[in-house]
């Protein structure tokens, strides 16, 4: 196999790793850095599938503990949380084929990072207090108002987690609840996303690419594990508004180079 493939398989992994779970949008950036990459064709969508499931085993590997007593049955209360990614999986089945045909091009995930951006300073602005402080205090329906929330994620460059945490905010749950929900909710939604693309996707599978895959989940892994460890320290002591500004300011940028021809986007 190509070197150059797999710098760019490693370049992705990382990047999946490190934006799956902070409210960047991991999907946003793979668009873009995939883009810049020359890496964006149908071959790339497989990639993505299998890197998003390295990201989302370093999850289940940091909160395994928690992950095996809801299995063993001793946490059936925590069951009821699967509820939250119905929303999201119900609306992807009937439009995502329409959002991926007219969204997953750089100008539509640039201004939906702007736009994610101003509603995440919206948010910590108004500071209110928190009525959940922890994620086992959930009911159901606080479940569900997240899932609702993870909705807009559907729309590329908004952010699964952004919006998971930032509705969980608005909804009354602490900063760290909202996080760590986030982290949970991933599992299910991944998943489930995961089997529709590759059932989907299942003839361009090929066993040539295996090396770019094995490379590209692991890099996702390993970069997904150190993030979610530094966010959970981060979010003790300060708050989201640097991820705002990023997003608005690169945004800004992808915008800016796209019109003024600067970066040939393929939506530019």
């Amino acid at each position: 196999m190509e070197f150059a493939l797999l710098a760019k398989a490693f370049v992705l992994g990382v990047v999946e790793g490190l934006t799956e779970f902070l409210p960047i949008s991991s999907t946003g950036h793979l668009i873009l850095v995939g883009e810049l990459l020359g890496f964006a064709d149908e071959r790339a969508k497989v990639f993505e599938i299998v890197i998003q499931t390295g990201a989302m085993f370093a999850v289940v590997w940091e909160y395994r503990t928690r992950f095996g007593r809801v299995l063993a049955g001793l946490a059936n209360d925590r069951a009821a949380q699967l509820v939250a990614f119905t929303p999201a999986a119900v609306l992807g089945l009937a439009f995502g084929k329409l959002i991926k045909t007219y969204l997953f091009h750089a100008v539509p995930v640039a201004l939906a990072f702007i736009v994610g951006g101003i509603i995440i300073l919206w948010v910590e602005r108004r500071r209110r207090a928190a009525v959940i402080e922890n994620v086992d205090q959930m009911t159901w329906k606080d479940a569900l108002k997240v899932g609702v929330a993870q909705a807009f994620a559907l729309v590329p460059g908004t952010s699964r987690s952004g919006a998971t945490i930032i509705g969980g905010m608005l909804f009354g749950l602490s900063r760290r609840a909202a996080t760590e929900f986030s982290f949970f909710l991933a599992v299910p939604t991944l998943v489930a996303a995961g089997a529709y693309d590759f059932w989907k996707n299942r003839a361009l599978f090929n066993s040539d690419d295996l090396g770019m895959l094995a490379l590209g989940s692991a890099a996702a892994f390993v970069s997904a594990f150190l993030c979610v460890r530094w966010l959970l320290r981060y979010i003790a002591a300060h708050d989201f508004t640097p991820f705002a500004w990023y997003r608005i300011v690169f945004g800004a940028a992808v915008l800016v180079t796209a019109y003024a021809g600067v970066v040939n986007w393929s939506a530019g």
